[in-house]
């Protein structure tokens, strides 16, 4: 079974209509359709754009009124997926739920579908800049090319997730990220290559680059997208299938073979998944 993938960098900048954003969403899909690709992922955090618009007064918008543009983001994404027959993996948006804010991933399926994933892991600015709260429960999501998983940025830096996220059958892990410096994007871009190797399982991952001049906590973006491997014949050494030049304007699209993850699970030079020694830790499963 294979599966063409597409990661978007995203270029953050000032918009002024919710139109701005439709427009440059749409310009990303129709890329990606040009490949026939058949899983486009947006990075974390990338609807902050909207924020931009600003008020009357011209001061960007706060946090807490990114959950009233949740019900065009929904249409707008829903739109696409189906008009282009694609599944759209959303990026993540803030959502309100009993009056608290969630940083929240969304699956857009082609046939209308939508599935939601709330971020677990809140990082500490997340916490003392927006008082984020923390999702409880882990989605695993079933498409035509099987199960995959949406695991947020500082998520994937805790293998226990993920390797729940394999337990239950995801052999491709989407990850939406947004990282302002170096340290931030090599600790996401490090520990996701650790998650293909430890759990034989896809990883592709993406994060917004530009600025957001008006917007607190978004004014600086470093981030480059990138398809990745288990390090191990018949994968490329460097466990790599394609990745973006970093802090550009672009997609990165790349072939997922889900038969090679069963191939090296069985027989590979090394065979991680199977040499779990379950008796001395906890088995997923």
């Amino acid at each position: 079974m294979k599966m063409r993938v597409s990661a978007v960098q995203y270029h953050l900048h000032t918009i002024h209509s919710f139109a701005d954003f439709a427009n440059q969403v749409e310009h990303y899909v129709r890329n990606a359709d040009e490949y026939e690709t058949e899983f486009l992922l947006f990075p974390e955090l990338f609807t902050t754009q909207l924020m931009s618009i600003g008020d009357e007064q011209g001061r960007a918008l706060p946090i807490t009124a990114m959950p009233s543009f949740t019900e065009q983001y929904v249409q707008l994404f829903s739109s696409l997926a189906a008009k282009y027959n694609m599944h759209l993996i959303g990026g993540t948006h803030i959502i309100e739920e009993n009056g608290k804010l969630y940083n929240t991933a969304f699956l857009f399926y082609p046939d209308g579908r939508v599935g939601q994933q709330k971020k677990i892991h809140i990082t500490p600015w997340e916490v003392k800049g927006w008082n984020m709260g923390a999702g409880d429960s882990l989605q695993i999501f079933e498409t035509d090319k099987g199960k995959v998983a949406m695991i947020i940025c500082y998520d994937i830096e805790f293998p226990e997730w993920v390797r729940i996220a394999k337990a239950r059958g995801a052999d491709v892990i989407f990850c939406p990220s947004c990282t302002d410096d170096r340290h931030a994007f090599h600790r996401v871009r490090y520990t996701s290559h650790a998650r293909t190797i430890e759990n034989q399982v896809y990883v592709v991952l993406t994060g917004t680059i530009g600025s957001l001049p008006t917007v607190d906590f978004m004014r600086a973006n470093f981030g480059q997208a990138a398809i990745l491997t288990p390090n191990d014949v018949p994968f490329p050494p460097r466990g790599v299938l394609a990745e973006g030049e970093i802090n550009h304007d672009m997609l990165v699209t790349a072939d997922l073979d889900l038969s090679l993850l069963y191939e090296v699970r069985e027989k590979g030079s090394v065979t991680t998944w199977r040499d779990r020694r379950t008796d001395l830790y906890t088995d997923w499963n």
